[in-house]
């Protein structure tokens, strides 16, 4: 499924003494089975634009397409975009309201009409992806801990069955140990399920393992757009807006200064490991 924003912009509080402009013309294609990250400090956009991708806010100006067609036609239906791109916050209370895990998960099943069969299987599937307890099932979600809530708030979009997954600031909160875990779920449900990811996140280490296309936004505007290792030397800047790369980066630079022969666009510490290793021997 390919989605395309066209001269898009958006404003909140248009029309007031409050305006503000969070998204200045933006133009993106989005291509299926790709890995996404955006990526941008508090105020550069990043939310805005997940939320425009699932219909949750409408664009002030400009069009957006969905498998060529105008989400903002007015025979469009929005309950098919939404069935179509998933859409997990950044808080996972946001999303889990009902009285045991698996019910949650079924929540978005069910509005979509299915049958209690077929809700079910979807659901059972969903927290089979996500590596849920099968003992937790049918406990109630408030007394999970935070990586367990982030599993099932991604299981019930999953059961959705959506052709994008967009999940904003996934580890927001979590431990090293529990963001790894849920990175590391995101890259094997993207691997095995085959489809698309957008993952929202302030980590430049977290991107840099995981995504194959680095959006970065700054000040409602696309910066970069392109594969890390196209965007990473480009560390200076990155720095000027608030950002920086990930630490991997400076201590390649910084050994190529010192006059190793070290591949300086390395942006995981694997890469860096093996790449210091050879010019070692």
């Amino acid at each position: 499924m390919s989605i395309i924003l066209d001269k898009v912009n958006y404003c909140y509080s248009e029309g007031t003494a409050y305006q503000i402009q969070a998204l200045k013309d933006i133009n993106l294609e989005i291509l299926d089975g790709q890995f996404i990250g955006i990526i941008g400090h508090t105020g550069s956009g990043k939310s805005t634009l997940t939320q425009l991708l699932n219909g949750l806010l409408k664009a002030t100006s400009g069009n957006i397409y969905v498998d060529g067609k105008d989400i903002y036609d007015e025979d469009y239906n929005m309950r098919d975009l939404r069935n179509k791109v998933g859409l997990v916050f950044q808080y996972p209370d946001h999303q889990l309201f009902e009285t045991t895990n698996f019910e949650d998960v079924c929540f978005g099943p069910k509005n979509q009409g299915l049958d209690r069969k077929e809700i079910e299987l979807r659901a059972f599937e969903a927290l089979r992806n996500v590596g849920f307890p099968e003992e937790l099932y049918y406990q109630p979600p408030f007394d999970l801990s935070g990586g367990q809530k982030r599993r099932v708030a991604i299981a019930g979009v999953l059961a959705m069955k959506p052709d994008v997954l967009i999940l904003d600031e996934p580890t927001a909160g979590l431990d090293p140990a529990g963001r790894d875990e849920i990175l590391g779920l995101v890259a094997r449900m993207h691997k095995e399920l085959g489809i698309t990811i957008i993952l929202v996140s302030h980590s430049m280490e977290d991107v840099a393992k995981y995504v194959d296309r680095l959006i970065v936004m700054n000040q409602g505007e696309v910066m970069y757009d392109g594969a890390p290792k196209e965007v990473f030397p480009h560390y200076k800047e990155l720095e000027a807006v608030g950002l920086a790369a990930p630490q991997v980066t400076y201590l390649m630079h910084e050994l190529k200064e010192k006059g190793l022969d070290v591949n300086v666009n390395a942006t995981t510490v694997k890469e860096a490991a093996e790449d210091i290793l050879h010019a070692l021997q």
